[in-house]
């Protein structure tokens, strides 16, 4: 097993593209009934959004963080109370685009006694409208970009830049995404949730639309599973299976992304595949297991200590 044991002494620096988003989590027993009222047992607010959450994971094993894409009127206070957060965190916020009189995402969160957790988002559609900063000084010391596939609309040509630069592009893929999209070949990486993966290819398998996919793009392809682990291919086009660490879930919020963020950061350290999944799926563990969103994820050593101990293999499945 080749684990590495620390951050390299030079830090790959990833810019993850998305929108930040204020969230409002409640600790709640159950779901309410329609047009029924629960009390909630906490409350919290912090920032989200997959980019954001995803930076924070980076940040805490190691790397170095850049977000970049909308947010509302800078005299926000959601704005400020963000760029703070990120801030503490040592992630990198200018290349952020504020949109004059438009409000940045909010969520409502309400998280069950399982961890599993149930989210209601505003985003503004005019947040769409973002032009990014050019190229030259995005891709500036760039090791690699983390984006999710909702913001193929500003980024897929930032993207397509990147591969020509030989940067590579991982993509969160959360929501059905079309078969002509542009980010199936402007990706290095393609991860999926498994219900995107199977609303993505038309095929209510994860086995058969990962092979269904493979004949579109060149990207390494994957979907994850949540506690079933993650399925994916190899060079060979031949499925296998990275396992879930088992581990006591409290709180779900921001778990994808920091898996997420932890891929892409074992990609520019050079890690294989299989150890990039094992050190990602270790990180995303160790954050359910903790309330906080994103601010619950692992530091490094965390994350290394259970790489060390876990039972979690890559295996052919067929």
């Amino acid at each position: 097993m080749n684990v590495q044991t620390a951050a390299p002494k030079n830090r790959p620096r990833i810019l993850c593209i998305g929108m930040p988003v204020r969230d409002l989590t409640f600790r709640i027993q159950e779901l309410p009934e329609r047009g029924f009222k629960v009390n909630a047992t906490h409350f919290d607010e912090i920032s989200g959004g997959n980019a954001l959450n995803a930076a924070i994971g980076i940040a805490r094993l190691g790397g170095r963080a850049s977000v970049c894409g909308p947010m509302g009127d800078a005299s926000e206070v959601s704005s400020r109370y963000i760029f703070d957060k990120l801030g503490e965190e040592g992630i990198e916020t200018k290349h952020i685009v504020h949109m004059p009189g438009l409000v940045t995402p909010i969520s409502n969160i309400m998280i069950d006694p399982s961890g599993e957790r149930t989210i209601v988002t505003f985003r503004d559609p005019q947040l769409w409208k973002v032009h990014l900063p050019e190229p030259e000084i995005l891709l500036d010391d760039c090791h690699a970009i983390l984006t999710e596939n909702r913001c193929a609309e500003f980024c897929t040509e930032l993207c397509v830049e990147a591969r020509n630069r030989g940067i590579p592009v991982i993509v969160d893929v959360d929501r059905t995404m079309s078969l002509r999209e542009g980010l199936l070949t402007a990706s290095s990486h393609l991860v999926f949730s498994s219900e995107a993966l199977q609303a993505t290819a038309g095929v209510a398998d994860d086995a058969e639309a990962l092979k269904k996919i493979a004949k579109l793009t060149p990207s390494f392809l994957a979907g994850t599973r949540g506690a079933q682990g993650t399925l994916w291919l190899d060079e060979e086009h031949k499925l296998r299976q990275t396992p879930a660490f088992p581990v006591h879930t409290v709180d779900t919020l921001g778990a994808g992304d920091v898996f997420h963020g932890a891929f892409a950061l074992a990609i520019t350290e050079k890690q294989d595949i299989p150890n990039a999944l094992r050190f990602a799926s270790a990180a995303a563990a160790l954050k359910c297991t903790r309330f906080g969103g994103a601010f619950a994820a692992p530091q490094r050593a965390e994350v290394e200590a259970l790489l060390g101990h876990g039972h979690a293999e890559s295996t052919v499945e067929r």
